[in-house]
């Protein structure tokens, strides 16, 4: 196939993410191809890795659009909830994962090659998922126990994802749990109520 150039930097790294997300949210990471991407979009592999610079950046990219799509879920989940938001952003959490399940378990089966570092950027998008329940657990606890709100949304977080997790993959059906969400919800119920 022949150079082309009828596409911006910008519009090549838009067709990009956007094929590369995609394909990941139907194949899953596994059976993930660059060079498939290279091709539903007319362009070689060798044009991904100019715009991106390697095949680690190509993959932050399209996680980075999974974790704007999560991001923008979980808020409009909390949009005008008045009462419950934990319990809504935990939902949330599960119809966002059990929707986008290729997409969402690509966050977690990436690896940075080694001495790759995480750029700013894409631990900035991580950090407003965890923000917004860093707010929401806040808005639970006494006023004088805030201040370990951080501590206990990564635990909690930890503990709704092992959840999610094996609600997915049909763990908990082996284990004949049919309400993963409640189980969640429970043991965060029990959290919370030791920080009261």
């Amino acid at each position: 196939m022949g150079r082309r150039s009828d596409h911006t930097r910008p519009e090549l790294r838009e067709m990009i993410v956007s094929e590369g997300h995609r394909q990941i949210s139907e194949v899953g990471f596994a059976r993930f191809s660059a060079r498939e991407v290279a091709k539903r979009i007319g362009y070689t592999i060798g044009t991904l890795y100019n715009v991106f610079g390697s095949y680690d950046q190509l993959l932050l990219a399209i996680n980075g659009r999974t974790l704007d799509l999560w991001l923008a879920n979980l808020e409009r989940h909390l949009e005008g909830v008045e009462q419950g938001r934990l319990e809504a952003a935990i939902r949330a959490y599960f119809e966002f994962a059990i929707a986008h399940r290729h997409a969402w378990t690509a966050l977690y089966d990436f690896r940075l090659s080694e001495g790759e570092e995480m750029p700013e950027v894409q631990r900035a998008k991580v950090e407003a998922i965890t923000g917004v329940i860093i707010r929401e657990i806040t808005d639970e606890l006494p006023a004088e126990r805030s201040a370990d709100a951080p501590e206990l949304a990564r635990s909690l977080l930890a503990t709704v994802h092992g959840h999610c997790f094996f609600a997915l993959n049909g763990t908990f059906a082996l284990l004949g749990e049919t309400d993963p969400v409640a189980r969640a919800l429970d043991r965060v119920e029990d959290a919370l109520a030791a920080y009261r």
